[in-house]
């Protein structure tokens, strides 16, 4: 099939593409924002968001675990009414909001107002999270039409100074970091017609696509296999590299095919092997990081800290291919609205 850009033009695009202004803006004010002493004396560290918001959580949790904090994420949905327990005074709660408005979140400032400190993170600062949370950590992604991503990778950048602020980090090498996400996103969107086009080819007549990874990289996992879901309305799954090989790996074939995230160096032997296994078992696989061998899977060589951000961009990539493959518009929603307002 021969590509024709034009068919995947369409506010989702535009908010691709606004992506590196986005980061931009967000650690600019990042960098203005206070501290964080009016949050401080805590005993344990809950983390909630949904969907995205909920798979951007991943860095942050490992790094506030390696530091030797009692941390631990849920999704919103399931705190407020199945862990509400673990909001017990000395908590601090960090919850995750792009619209600070979704159903689960008011929910949840009601149940666990008073009890706890509340760190909200979101793109609204009017919103009832921005409103009530104790301290707000603004992204300034600006007005997103459908599909999350220019909020994505704005939060996965607040939630990267926020981790460098509760682990005592330096900060200013923390923000020094982070300036270089933005040129890192628009260095890889700049060849973006190129790189759709390559995936319009290489997944042609795939039924069912998996993203795979470990540690930091399943934020891009979690968050990929929601996105190609919502963009692209394309079955897709976002699991950790040992998760496929108990029970998906059986569906490998002509039909399936498996992105794996490189990683940090932990692990990048255990994925690569994982890639290679699902192409020894007949289906297609390929690798994203900073040696694959695929140009739409090639990533900039960035900081660890922000290796989440750029981890991101595949999938996006993947969704404006796979709804030029289907004939529709990447990122119209046909059943669900931007902002849940439903539990």
């Amino acid at each position: 099939m021969r590509f024709d850009p034009a068919v995947v033009e369409g506010p989702y695009l535009r908010d691709i593409l606004a992506q590196p202004g986005a980061l931009a803006d967000t650690v600019e004010g990042l960098r203005a924002a206070p501290g964080l002493t009016e949050c401080g004396g805590f005993d344990r560290i809950v983390l909630t968001g949904m969907g995205g918001s909920y798979h951007a959580l991943q860095p942050l949790l490992i790094r506030l675990v390696e530091h030797g904090y009692d941390a631990a994420a849920y999704e919103t949905g399931e705190l407020i009414y199945y862990y509400g327990a673990v909001l017990k005074p000395g908590t601090l709660l960090v919850a995750v909001s792009q619209s600070g408005r979704s159903a689960e979140t008011v929910r949840l400032l009601d149940v666990a107002g008073g009890r706890v400190r509340t760190i909200g993170v979101t793109n609204t600062p009017d919103s009832p999270l921005g409103a009530r949370a104790d301290y707000t950590v603004l992204t300034r992604a600006g007005a997103e039409a459908t599909v999350s991503c220019k909020t994505y990778v704005a939060t996965l950048a607040a939630l990267e100074w926020l981790g460098g602020a509760l682990t005592g980090a330096d900060r200013g090498a923390v923000e020094g970091e982070l300036l270089g996400a933005a040129p890192a996103v628009a260095a890889y969107l700049e060849g973006w017609q190129t790189k759709v086009a390559s995936l319009v080819d290489l997944l042609g007549g795939v039924r069912a696509v998996f993203l795979a990874g470990r540690g930091a990289s399943m934020a891009a996992a979690g968050a990929g296999g929601l996105i190609l879901k919502e963009a692209a309305h394309f079955h897709a799954e976002g699991m950790t590299c040992p998760a496929f090989r108990h029970g998906p790996l059986e569906m490998c074939g002509p039909g399936v095919f498996v992105l794996v995230f490189a990683g940090d160096g932990r692990t990048a032997e255990l994925n690569e092997k994982l890639a290679r296994d699902v192409r020894l078992a007949g289906g297609g696989a390929a690798m994203a990081g900073p040696r694959s061998d695929v140009d739409a899977f090639r990533l900039p060589v960035v900081a660890p800290g922000i290796r989440p951000i750029v981890e991101a961009l595949p999938a996006q990539m993947i969704s404006l291919a796979l709804a030029a493959l289907a004939g529709h518009e990447p990122g119209k929603f046909r059943l669900v609205t931007k902002v849940t307002t439903v539990e």
